[in-house]
Order: C-alpha cells, then structure tokens, then sequence
C-alpha cells in the first residue's frame, strides 16, 4: 500500500528524509519557489507551491504530514490558512511531525535540559516556537510528534566556507555552550519516529556533545590545515541582532529518548565526526 507523505516547507531537514522512505511512498512537498520545485520534480517529489496551490486534494491524500515551516509574526503559516482543513482531517493521518527547536528551552546557564523541562525561551523565536507547538497541540485526534531540533549542519551547511574565506570567528561568551544535529540524524529520528508512532511525544534531537561554538570553528579549521582563528570577546564582537540573540542562551540538550524510544543511534554522535564526514565529502566533490 502506497503512504503518501505531505510536507510543508520541504527544505534541506525534509529533504534528507526522503532517501529513508523508499519507493512505496509518495512524497508531496510545498515551496514557495518554482526554481525548488523543479528540483523537486528531478527527485520524484511532487511539488506545490504553496500559498497558492488547492492543497485540499493533497491532505485528502495523505496519510502522513511533516511541518518544516518556521513560524511567522502571525503564528505557523500551516495553520493560518489550513487549521480548519487539517482538524477536520485530524483522524486520518497515521503520523504528523512538526519541527520545532530547543529554543524552547530558553537559558539554562550551561545546565542540562530534556523533554520535560519546562519551556522558558528567551528569544522572540523561541517563544513563537511555543506558540506553534501549542496550537498543533490543540488539534483533537491529531497523531502529533514534535521535534526539538538542535543547530543542524551536513552537506552545504557548516563551518568550512567561512574558515576558506577568513571570515570565520571564534566568539568566546564564558561557559557558553551549544548543542548541534546533523541533517542526517534528523531524518534517520523521523524515519524511527514514523515506523514507532507514539502521538503527543516530544523528541529532543542533538547528539552527544553540547560544546562552545568557537572549539567547533577551531576543529574545521584544524581539519583544513588552516590556521585557527584568534578568539574574540564576545563583549567586543560586532555581531547583527539575529546572531548575538544565539548568544542569549546556554544548554545542554539531553537525547536519551530518541535512543531508548525510538532505537536511534547516531551516525554524528559529535561534531568531530561530523566535521569529519563532511571534510571526506567536500574532498570527493
């Protein structure tokens, strides 16, 4: 029987899913842009671009939906324009994951967090995130698993350009510290998710090792046989709103749940690894 996967705002975290799904599903993704949509075509995706596409045939026909799309000042475009198709739906899905991001979490001083830490963000984003999380909640019936991504890097997204062109910077904040996910263990924890579906979970996913942003720059840097970057106060760094309000929270994010749970083990347990894979990669490109 073919499962008919529904993805709004199918982007690079979506995208690395699709390999795992194999050839009974059909995958529908929206985009907002015609360039995507074509590229979709070229992977057996079936785009809509959306808003604008009736998408009440698409959700008629899926038995599985994934939300990617961040949301905006007037709360998650999905359920602007879709709340009511969705609910009245709700009980036909098999699975609805929506990707959500440890922001909720706020600021933690460098301490520990899981899923059931209360949700105290300290950014206008965070707070949205609870928000959106709340209002998929309050669908009745819905089959809802949130996901709590960390910084997500892999192919065509990491350190490595920066530290090439110089422009990369060690900020130091004391005893600040960062969990990160690779692209790939996202879509190897929806994949374990949608085969073990438990409605109303929330799933931290990170890997192992929580560590200063400015270690990770000097490793690629290492990495690259360049030279490491000098370090740089993070009082003295001149930096746009949007990257000092990152600054404004410390945590470690615990994944115990989707090892337990869902029998994840990560293939990028740190960003050593990573790094690694992702050096290996850009060497046989």
């Amino acid at each position: 029987m073919t499962r008919t996967l529904l993805s709004f705002g199918h982007g690079y975290s979506a995208q690395a899913l699709e390999p795992l799904l194999g050839d009974d599903w059909r995958i529908i993704g929206t985009t907002r842009s015609e360039d995507r949509a074509t590229a979709m075509m070229a992977r057996g995706v079936e785009p809509r671009i959306w808003p604008g596409a009736d998408m009440a045939p698409a959700l008629d026909a899926a038995t599985h939906l994934l939300i990617s799309a961040a949301p905006d000042d007037m709360g998650d475009p999905v359920l602007q324009e879709l709340g009511g198709e969705i609910a009245k739906r709700a009980g036909t899905f098999e699975w609805v994951g929506y990707l959500s991001t440890t922001g909720v979490y706020g600021d933690h001083g460098g301490d520990w967090v899981d899923e059931d830490t209360p949700l105290t963000p300290a950014t206008r984003r965070g707070r949205a995130r609870v928000q959106a999380e709340a209002a998929w909640q309050s669908i009745a019936g819905l089959p809802l698993h949130i996901f709590r991504l960390a910084g997500i890097y892999g192919p065509g997204r990491g350190p490595f350009s920066k530290v090439r062109a110089g422009t990369a910077r060690r900020i130091v904040k004391d005893g600040q510290v960062f969990s990160r996910t690779h692209v790939e263990d996202i879509a190897q924890v929806l994949a374990a998710s949608i085969a073990r579906p438990n409605p109303g979970a929330a799933y931290n996913v990170c890997d192992d090792d929580p560590a200063p942003p400015q270690d990770v720059i000097a490793y690629a840097a290492t990495l690259l046989g360049l030279p490491v970057p000098e370090e740089v106060a993070f009082e003295d760094a001149d930096l746009t709103p949007m990257a000092r309000s990152f600054y404004a929270e410390s945590k470690k994010v615990r994944n115990d749940r989707i090892k337990d749970e869902l029998g994840v083990s990560l293939r990028y347990p740190d960003y050593r690894v990573g790094l690694q894979a992702l050096a290996a990669l850009e060497a046989t490109a």
